[in-house]
């Protein structure tokens, strides 16, 4: 059932006690902040005061170069007046830089516009940080252009706009994130789970599931239309400075926020967006969608969100319709943009389910109500586009060579969809299998693609001897192993 976010829907049905179904009938996402801009001020929910034992297991990823226990402390209790001041002299220490060196170093990465890539910044990694300690202390510091290069979407014709930082720059937002990620995590909710510390897709996948044992089978599936590319800057620098008091700070962020794009022979500054491959983008991210995940717990839904990728599961559809009044005013005046034929609600009881972070969802056909889910169709299709490549007729790698290549892609795919029905690796081998075949049968001067005898020619212990990944082999050696 698409839905079209022009169309609200905010009256609040009772049942025959008079009691709502999904919320107050003047729900908080028609208040506005005490100054009267959008999106509303998110009041402070602190965890109360712990040991700090305590805190140092809550927060044992933070960066102690910056963040000493007394400063743990402050954040679980509360900082006075609920805002941080003087944070820029965490930003530009010099035991941050280097930290913030050895993320970057660790995630490797290509060099930016200036052409100086990791190892070229590690040679010369005392006098880098010299200069950025100084520059950032003497607000002098700029940053660079932000290169952009195209690469192949997966599954399509279509090229992805990829930003890519110079070296220095990705320090400098590394350190600036170590400052901010923590004061804004203790604010973030419970069901956010993208970019965050100790949480992933799979945490997501089981609480999606765990709400549709709970019988929350009616789904609203948002999609934001361009969500990283349409972020207005002057609301999320709001958002930013209902927590942190400190120009120079904010500034920084203005800066990278409004850092020129290198594309081609041309640039460009961009509107609106996070910034474009920056290390603080994700973070950026979470906090102008934080609103929005407290404003669901506020209405009494629950909300499952990775990034940009969330759905709403409901029990009812009264209560669906109202969570997607309440999600279509939010986003307009957040001015961000629905996807109207994406944006959709789902009774995960008919046939059609959904899908999210990768996993098709949808209810079994003979045993309803058990929760089936599988890879879905755009993941099939991403996993293929990156096998096609590798497994061309053409290919004259040997075929030890080619296996050898595409192991760590099935392995790594198997990893996340392993808990999809069993069926799901029977096809993925037979495909893998046949790509191999047919590259074989041209060797032999056939056509087509690997089928019939070539079955008898190379058997499927052919391809085990020769040490292809076997999904459906991992499968069942993980269920023994899980059934002893």
């Amino acid at each position: 059932m698409n839905i079209n976010p022009e169309q609200k829907s905010t009256s609040v049905l009772k049942d025959e006690k008079g009691r709502s179904q999904g919320g107050p009938r003047n729900p908080s996402y028609n208040r506005k902040g005490t100054n009267g801009s959008y999106p509303p001020k998110v009041e402070s929910r602190s965890r109360g005061a712990k040991q700090v034992e305590e805190t140092h297991q809550d927060f044992g990823w933070v960066e102690r170069a910056i963040w000493t226990d007394r400063m743990l402390k402050t954040l679980v209790t509360g900082v006075k007046g609920g805002k941080w001041f003087s944070l820029m002299d965490k930003v530009y220490s010099k035991k941050n830089l280097y930290a913030a060196f050895k993320r970057v170093e660790k995630n490797k990465g290509s060099a930016g516009v200036d052409h100086v890539s990791v190892k070229q910044f590690a040679n010369r990694l005392d006098e880098e940080i010299d200069r950025l300690h100084q520059s950032l202390k003497d607000e002098t510091y700029n940053p660079q252009h932000i290169l952009r290069i195209y690469i192949d979407k997966p599954g399509s014709s279509e090229k992805r706009p990829l930003g890519i930082p110079s070296i220095r720059d990705r320090v400098v937002q590394t350190a600036l994130r170590s400052v901010l990620e923590p004061i804004f995590e203790i604010e973030f909710a419970e069901q956010s789970y993208g970019f965050r510390p100790k949480r992933g897709c799979k945490d997501a996948l089981r609480r999606v599931e765990e709400l549709l044992k709970n019988e929350c089978h009616w789904i609203v599936d948002l999609d934001f239309k361009s969500y990283f590319d349409t972020i207005p800057h002057e609301r999320l620098i709001e958002l930013v400075g209902q927590k942190v008091s400190d120009s120079r700070v904010i500034k920084l962020l203005n800066q990278f926020m409004r850092q020129r794009v290198l594309d081609g022979m041309s640039s460009w500054v961009p509107e609106g967006g996070t910034p474009q491959g920056a290390v603080v983008s994700p973070l950026l991210s979470n906090v102008y969608l934080n609103p929005l995940d407290h404003l669901m717990v506020d209405l009494g839904f629950q909300c499952v969100r990775y990034a940009d990728d969330a759905v709403i599961l409901c029990k009812t559809e009264v209560q669906a319709r109202i969570a997607l009044a309440a999600l279509v005013d939010w986003s307009t005046q957040a001015g961000l943009t629905l996807h109207p034929t994406k944006t959709k609600l789902v009774n995960f009881l008919e046939p059609g389910g959904f899908d999210f972070l990768g996993y098709h969802f949808e209810v079994s056909k003979r045993c309803s109500p058990k929760i089936n889910k599988w890879p879905s169709k755009k993941s099939l299709k991403k996993l293929r586009s990156k096998l096609l490549p590798i497994t061309k007729r053409s290919n004259g790698l040997s075929m030890e060579s080619i296996i050898e290549r595409m192991n760590p892609i099935l392995k790594g795919w198997f990893e996340y969809f392993k808990h999809s029905l069993p069926n799901t690796f029977d096809s993925m081998d037979g495909w893998t299998r046949m790509r191999l075949r047919s590259i074989l049968r041209k060797r032999r001067k056939g056509r087509g693609r690997g089928r019939g005898i070539d079955h008898q020619r190379w058997p499927n212990s052919y391809f085990h001897d020769m040490g292809l990944y076997s999904t459906k082999k991992v499968l069942m050696s993980v269920k023994r192993s899980s059934s002893r």
